[in-house]
């Protein structure tokens, strides 16, 4: 639940967050009614998903050499770093040999990974991190540490919130391993550029927050992945 503004980490206590942070204190009912919703419909997706979850693993492992599920660490709510849960999509230790960001056409991802991508059933496991609560279904996606020191104070607001699986930035953009192929410096693009207008998205979805856009956004999500197309 959103915590009382003196009980802020003190990076976020600052005057850039306090008024989105104003904006969810008035909203704590349907922030916990969105908690709620996230554990219930991710405990019974858990029990649903098991199955074709297990059959994925497997060829995963047929697939390449490596581990089943990716395990870098991000950031969620109130800056704390937690591992997220996602299917292997590249070669073992990808991070290593590249950045943190996907570009099109990135040789590192294995042939089911493309598959995989091209569908989202890489984030399928995050359920398990929306259960342990730090993830939600819709939230701001959570970026790995060394994006997360880059960002602009006002920018942290959006850690008022559980990093989420998908959300209106990450709807539009969607493509952005595309935007990212044409450049040199993939990192620097991405802060100095993606991040930026990603973060318009996230912030503007933190002042409108209603836990009924975000079932929109879910369902939009859902439209995405079967081929519909959002300006």
């Amino acid at each position: 639940m959103l915590k009382r503004w003196e009980e802020l980490p003190d990076f976020m206590r600052v005057q850039e967050v306090k008024p989105y942070w104003k904006i969810l204190n008035k909203k704590r009912g349907q922030l916990l009614f969105k908690r709620i919703f996230d554990l219930v419909v991710a405990l019974v997706l858990l029990i649903i998903l098991a199955i074709p979850m297990a059959v994925i693993a497997v060829l995963i492992k047929i697939d390449s050499e490596g581990p089943v599920f990716y395990r870098q660490e991000r950031v969620t709510t109130y800056g704390k770093h937690f591992r997220i849960h996602k299917f292997r999509t590249m070669v073992s230790n990808a991070d290593k040999i590249g950045t943190s960001v996907t570009i099109n056409n990135d040789t590192r991802i294995t042939k089911i990974g493309s598959k995989l991508r091209g569908y989202r059933l890489d984030e399928l496991p995050q359920v398990l991190d929306i259960i342990k609560g730090d993830m939600s279904f819709v939230g701001t996606r959570p970026e790995a540490v060394k994006y997360v020191d880059q960002y602009k104070p006002e920018y942290n607001a959006t850690l008022l919130m559980p990093a989420g699986i998908t959300s209106e930035a990450s709807i539009r953009y969607k493509d952005e391993d595309k935007l990212l192929t044409a450049t040199n410096n993939v990192d620097r693009t991405y802060i100095e550029k993606v991040l930026p207008a990603k973060m318009k998205w996230n912030l503007e979805s933190i002042r409108r927050f209603q836990f009924l856009h975000e079932i929109l956004t879910m369902f939009r999500t859902v439209f995405i992945m079967l081929g519909k197309n959002y300006e």
